[in-house]
């Protein structure tokens, strides 16, 4: 995660990223060069073995030999021929997208349209096959060489095996070695810092919820619960509608948000100013009548964006109530009591995001660098409201989402798995990662010493009898 305000440490990073990147594109560009000089040889060949030896063997046969049935048969040898150069030539073909998939560093939509592509042939599985079967064989070979490289710089001077072991614990991760993890503990300068991730840690968790079917986060995601939980922190929350609606039945009023029941990253999200004047969170469009809110909604559903037709009203939280301006978003995630990064968000008129870390510097992290702004950012007080809600709740991630309302912050909802977590860039996520791990053991050393949650698992409580009755 990078301070956007270290102009000189930018310039040393883009400097190294600039020369990796040119080191590669000289590389890359020589190996597809080569290929091409061999694709235009077998090109040639197969040329001159229509143009020209073709026409001279078989000229010669005329005359040789007895029958047109020994020409036909020589004809059909040398179009075998020439079948095998073509199937040569394509495979070679293919031989160089998959050097330039491997080398060669595309956007997201440039290899979007090469497997949409792919797929509309109907070569998409045997694609993916191969780019399995090679992912498989160069992570392994891969994994091989940097664990052969630290074997071999484990008995080499100290200051050595150091400097290598911690390029190698940035690369391999969760796949370090149990040799290498070992130094760590009998030598305090060998850090395990690297290997921490986010993203692992947080796919981990949700791999646990599926085994076990309860986590105590999960229960928050529900935002009648959440609701009632933070009303028990005197947070203000704002007025919500006790049933879901189909889209159809959602009651004609102004100053009203419309959300769908099960819903992420505003899709589905409509915000009501007046009757006739209607945003549409996701892409910011704006619509003049309820007709065509009742048209866009259907398709979010259509369309799978919203996967099911419920769908509740919340009261408008407003940061400037004159000009009627949507409350913009505050998003903490929290680590068991401590703020590792906080989001802010402007919905419109068009989606805009700033990041912030915990001491309240602006930060790259990887996500929505083509969208970012220049925030207000949040005061130590609702810093220091977000880490102390998240210490009442007995987990090492969660996030605590709020509106910036004129008058402070109001309650949006609690998020235990954020969409698209695995975006952030390697920087974010380690040091999000060590969040989670310093989390997980803050938690566990509290519960075993007797730390009771009693606010938490009163909420709990009332909402199992909820369902119960």
């Amino acid at each position: 995660m990078t301070q956007i305000n270290e102009a000189d440490k930018e310039s040393n990073i883009a400097g190294r990223d600039y020369s990796e990147k040119l080191d590669q594109l000289i590389e890359t560009e020589a190996k597809i060069d080569k290929t091409k000089v061999e694709i235009k040889k077998h090109e040639k060949l197969i040329q001159q073995i229509i143009e020209s030896n073709t026409m001279k063997k078989t000229a010669r046969l005329r005359k040789l030999a007895s029958s047109s049935k020994e020409k036909d048969v020589y004809i059909e040898h040398l179009e075998e021929e020439i079948m095998t150069y073509h199937l040569k030539l394509s495979t070679l073909k293919e031989e160089t997208d998959r050097l330039r998939m491997q080398v060669q560093e595309f956007d997201y939509e440039s290899i979007w349209r090469y497997a949409k592509n792919k797929k509309d042939n109907g070569e998409i599985i045997e694609l993916l096959n191969q780019y399995i079967d090679q992912h498989r064989i160069a992570e392994a070979n891969f994994n091989f060489l940097l664990q052969s490289i630290a074997r071999i710089f484990s008995s080499e001077p100290q200051e050595y095996k150091q400097h290598i072991y911690q390029k190698l614990f940035k690369v391999l991760k969760e796949k370090t070695p149990e040799f290498m993890i070992r130094s760590a503990f009998s030598d305090d300068n060998f850090s395990l810092k690297d290997v921490a991730s986010y993203r692992a840690s947080l796919t981990n968790r949700m791999r646990q919820y599926q085994i076990t079917g309860e986590l105590p986060e999960m229960v928050l995601d529900d935002k009648k619960i959440a609701y009632r939980f933070m009303e028990s922190q005197q947070v203000r929350i704002p007025w919500s509608s006790v049933d879901s609606y189909t889209y159809k039945q959602i009651p004609q009023k102004a100053n009203i948000v419309i959300k769908p029941v099960d819903g992420a990253g505003g899709r589905g999200v409509y915000i009501v100013n007046e009757i006739n004047d209607i945003i549409n969170v996701k892409n910011g469009e704006r619509l003049s009548n309820w007709d065509l809110l009742l048209n866009r909604m259907e398709k979010d559903i259509v369309e799978k964006r919203v996967e099911k037709d419920q769908w509740v009203i919340e009261e408008l939280i407003l940061e400037d109530n004159n000009d009627k301006t949507p409350a913009r978003d505050i998003k903490f995630y929290c680590f068991y009591g401590q703020v590792g990064l906080v989001l802010e968000i402007i919905r419109t008129p068009e989606s805009k995001y700033c990041w912030w870390d915990a001491e309240g510097n602006r930060v790259f992290t990887g996500k929505y660098n083509n969208s970012l702004f220049e925030g207000l950012g949040v005061t130590n007080d609702e810093m220091e409201l977000a880490a102390t809600i998240s210490s009442r709740i007995p987990s090492p991630f969660i996030r605590i989402d709020f509106l910036k309302s004129e008058n402070g912050l109001v309650f949006g909802e609690f998020t235990p798995k954020p969409g698209n977590y695995d975006e952030f860039d390697n920087e974010t996520d380690e040091l999000l990662g060590n969040y989670f791990v310093e989390a997980q053991g803050k938690l566990e050393h509290d519960l075993i010493n007797g730390k009771q949650f009693e606010e938490y698992k009163k909420i709990k409580q009332e909402a199992n009898n909820d369902s119960v009755g």
